[in-house]
């Protein structure tokens, strides 16, 4: 069966109110993608108006990290408490003060104290989207409907770029970034406007106990007679242990799951991707492009990202999501020895922007294919349901903490060691990359989220037995 035929079966198997839910929860990835991408266009000009050092345009750049950091933290233990609907609109709230906060800032330390503000309603959306989407979901188009939030960030990172080109300062003056961070307040009310007429996660419903409810919503999004089974499923498993916490995430049947989210949360942000979101105008205004085609040249990375996030939804449930992660890192670790050695080169200064931008888009479209949208759609299944917010949430507070790190070092990582060296470090991080998921991610397609919770325990349980018996010998 082609790809188009397991689209239309599934326009036939599930209702439409299912892609409703997704298509409405992915926009927390529109607000998360276009925070990270209009701050690359709005710092050429920010610079005008409060003079920054390089450490400065890395503060600003960074600050909104820090409260992304802060949300992921307490995002996924309020998720779990309060709902996802209800954080969901918190969220979006919180991103619109946000956006009017940093457009009406009038001294740097404002501009980053709003940036901090915004940053956890990014961190809040970047948990509490897959997570509502995962859990309503049928598992054999989890996959390409979790893909929605990715496919959201990079429309929403070219939003912004179309964004900053719009209200750059040629057109506006030189107030002009500041019409590009408000922007952000239009999202941000659509996202709410959505929310606010969608139902709660019936997973959530049926861990709080509150079976008719959950019973409703199930009605609604299912277009079969075993809702029932389903839901004695779903209080199964939840009823297996108590409610847990953080250090239930230490316990030996979900460790090997902590390991994976939090090793790809690193990965996924030491692999670069970022320095190519926030800094592209800057690298191409750097080799020979103006202000305004520089940020022409990184609306061409966004679109190549949206097209190619396109085709990782068509082939997530029919490839997998190992194949795509170990495809991906593989071409990003190509594309930036081939960046790097565009600046290494000697004799390259007349063609060097083009290699470049060129390496740029390769590297952006393997990106796009695998540890863009693979991460965060595994990182809401592979945990159990009654901890699932949480460790979401540490997962998070790891990416975002990586993230942070990366944005913050980077520009003086360039300064000292050039940018050869500095994009071929990178790719060494990507073949790191690469080794780890073909060594411990497993393959998640097809298969129910208790299925996965279950197969969880059973690998415990085998792991245990395999400790009491050293003389046996374990394949798996």
């Amino acid at each position: 069966m082609n790809v188009a035929d397991r689209l239309l079966n599934a326009e036939r198997e599930h209702s439409t109110f299912v892609y409703v839910i997704a298509a409405i929860a992915a926009l927390n990835g529109l607000l998360f993608g276009f925070d990270i991408g209009v701050i690359s266009g709005a710092l050429l000009y920010i610079d005008q108006t409060f003079t920054l050092s390089p450490f400065l345009e890395g503060v600003v750049t960074s600050s909104v990290l820090v409260g992304a950091m802060i949300g992921a933290a307490t995002g996924g233990k309020l998720a779990d408490r309060f709902g996802r609907r209800r954080l969901t609109l918190a969220g979006a709230a919180v991103f619109f003060v946000g956006s009017f906060g940093m457009a009406l800032s009038p001294t740097i330390e404002w501009l980053v104290f709003w940036r901090v503000v915004e940053g956890t309603a990014v961190g809040v959306a970047s948990i509490v989207g897959p997570l509502l989407i995962s859990e309503t979901a049928p598992s054999d188009i989890r996959g390409a409907l979790g893909f929605l939030q990715q496919l959201m960030i990079t429309i929403g990172i070219l939003l912004a770029y179309v964004v900053n080109y719009a209200f750059a300062p040629e057109f506006l003056g030189i107030t002009g970034w500041r019409w590009m961070l408000w922007f952000g307040a239009v999202p941000a009310t659509v996202l709410a406007i959505g929310t606010y007429f969608l139902p709660e996660s019936p997973r959530w419903l049926i861990e709080h106990d509150r079976i008719e409810e959950a019973k409703r919503v199930l009605s609604r999004i299912r277009d079969t007679d075993d809702i029932d089974d389903e839901i004695e499923n779903v209080r199964e498993v939840s009823e297996i242990e108590e409610k847990g916490g953080l250090s239930d995430l230490l316990e030996p049947w979900v460790r090997p799951a902590l390991v994976i989210g939090v090793g790809l949360a690193i990965i996924q942000q030491v692999s670069g991707i970022n320095t190519v979101i926030y800094y592209a105008p800057t690298i191409l205004n750097n080799i020979g492009f103006n202000d305004i085609a520089s940020i022409v040249g990184t609306v061409g990375v966004g679109v190549v990202n949206v097209l190619l996030t396109v085709v990782a939804i068509l082939l997530v449930d029919r490839v997998g999501r190992r194949p795509l992660l170990l495809v991906g890192t593989a071409g990003m670790t190509v594309m930036l020895g081939i960046l790097g050695l565009g600046f290494v080169l000697p004799g390259l200064s007349g063609v060097v922007g083009y290699v470049t931008l060129a390496s740029m888009i390769g590297y952006v479209a393997f990106y796009a294919i695998s540890l863009g949208p693979v991460f965060w759609l595994l990182i809401s299944e592979i945990y159990p349901l009654r901890i699932r917010g949480t460790a979401e949430g540490v997962a998070s507070v790891f990416n975002w903490g990586a993230n942070f790190l990366v944005a913050l070092t980077f520009l003086p990582l360039i300064d000292r060691l050039g940018e050869g060296l500095s994009f071929w470090l990178l790719g060494g991080f990507c073949l790191i990359a690469f080794v780890f998921i073909y060594a411990r991610v497993p393959e998640t397609m097809g298969r129910s989220l208790e299925e996965i919770e279950a197969d969880l325990r059973e690998s415990a349980i085998v792991g245990s037995d395999s400790e009491e018996r050293p003389e046996s010998v374990t394949n798996d």
